[in-house]
This record gives C-alpha cells, sequence and structure tokens, in this order.
C-alpha cells in the first residue's frame, strides 16, 4: 500500500507527521506492506496511486504557497475524492479546497473550488484550545486541539458536532468538512494519535477488512484519561 505526505516540509505544524506514521502502522499490523512517499513543492505525484493521502496544518503564510503549487492537482484531486480515496487534511489545510480565502487585511484568493464554503481570517486573537467533538460514524467522542485565526462558513456536509470548544466560526455547532471518505478538520494533536478509534475506522476503509487493533493499548488508555479530563472541565463550566 502506498501512503502519501504532501508538503510534509511546509504544512507540518503540531506534530501531523504522526498521523501518518500511524497510519503506516496500523496497516503494517494488520499485514500490509506500506511505502511513505514525501513529497512538496515542485514534486510530481500521481495521486491515483496512493491509498491514502495527507496534507497537515501550516502557517497562514505557507498555507498559500501550498494552495498554488496544489492548484495543478485541482482537477486529479476532485477525482480522487469523488471517488472515495480517503484523504485527511488536518489543521487549516482544508482551507485550501474551499471557494475562498481571505487574510486579515481583507485580501481573497480562490480556493480549489472542490467545496462551496468560504474561509476568512479574522484579525482578533487567535482561537486556541482543547475540544471534544461527536460524528455519526464513531460511537466514541473525539477529543483535540484547536489553534486557528480563521473561521469558516458554507460548509454543506460537516465532518464533526461540536460537543465542546469552538467550530468552524464562533459559536458554531459543526466544525470541519467531508465528503465520501475525505475528512477535513482543524483537530490537531495529532488527532489519530489522540483518537484511535478513528485512526482504526480510517484503517478499515483503505483496507477493505477489519485492521488489527489490539497494540493501541496506550493510545486507548490516553484517549480516556484525556476525555474524562476534558468532560469533568466540561461539566465545572456549566
Amino acid at each position: 500500500m502506498k501512503l502519501l505526505h504532501l508538503y510534509h516540509d511546509l504544512m507540518n505544524l503540531y506534530g501531523d507527521y504522526a498521523n501518518v506514521a500511524a497510519v503506516k502502522r496500523i496497516l503494517e499490523k494488520s499485514g500490509a506492506e506500506v511505502t511513505v512517499d514525501r513529497l512538496s513543492l515542485g514534486d510530481s505525484a500521481d495521486f491515483s496511486a496512493y491509498d491514502f493521502i495527507f496534507i497537515g496544518s501550516g502557517t497562514e503564510k505557507n498555507l498559500r504557497v501550498a494552495l498554488n503549487d496544489l492548484r495543478r492537482y485541482a482537477d486529479e484531486l476532485k477525482s480522487c475524492v469523488d471517488s472515495g480515496k480517503v484523504i485527511l487534511f488536518t489543521g487549516n489545510s482544508f482551507e485550501a479546497l474551499g471557494k475562498t480565502l481571505t487574510d486579515a487585511h481583507g485580501g481573497t484568493v480562490d480556493g480549489l473550488g472542490l467545496f462551496g464554503f468560504e474561509s476568512a481570517e479574522q484579525n482578533k486573537t487567535r482561537v486556541t484550545g482543547d475540544v471534544i467533538f461527536s460524528c455519526s460514524f464513531l460511537d466514541r467522542p473525539l477529543v483535540g486541539f484547536v489553534n486557528k485565526c480563521s473561521e469558516i462558513k458554507g460548509v454543506e456536509n460537516s465532518l464533526f458536532t461540536v460537543k465542546m470548544g469552538t467550530g468552524d466560526f464562533d459559536g458554531a455547532a459543526v466544525e470541519g468538512v467531508r465528503k465520501n471518505n475525505f475528512f477535513g478538520t482543524h483537530l490537531t494533536g495529532p488527532v489519530l494519535i489522540k483518537n484511535p478509534h478513528f485512526l482504526a475506522y480510517l484503517a478499515e476503509i483503505i483496507l477493505g477488512r477489519q485492521p488489527e487493533t489490539a497494540y493501541l493499548t496506550y493510545e486507548r488508555a490516553g484517549f480516556e484519561v484525556t476525555l474524562g479530563e476534558l468532560e469533568k472541565r466540561m461539566n465545572e463550566s456549566k
């Protein structure tokens, strides 16, 4: 199986490289032979050759650099999303796939237009904090951390429901975007390390069968401790 970590050097805040390492490990534990290609600006990639594609979070400046390079893949990326290839964009990277991106000074650039939402940086303080999200396809919530300066509006197919913390914009009850097997979320942490059940869900789609998860003992324990502490904080704030 082949994994693509795109813009590994440019979009790699918050230890996001660990998401790819986690996918590689669970696939190997499940009996697959796995290779990882780490490509960046100017490199050539055939998206159809990969079983999993990942882009992590970067600075606002680096996001725009990555967006300009990603434009050459727009049609290919759309085909991958439409065909159901497993793709994960974390942090601000998925903002590149919307209709427009507006910076804090009011300058607007076109996104790739794979989705109809619009993102806009606000020039107030950054939005940071721990979060708890839930979703329809997992029986346990997700935990993580959000650090962003953007607000997103116009998402038609949200990924998560907000239980604690911030969503797409101030007061939003939803976060992220999903279409087929494309998952875009501001959750960092890294998200697949903090949420082994989400990792197992993606691996099952990639493999087409149940993955091996018995080895995830410490990851599950860490998730339960984190969830318990965040739920305690949430309940105390009510």
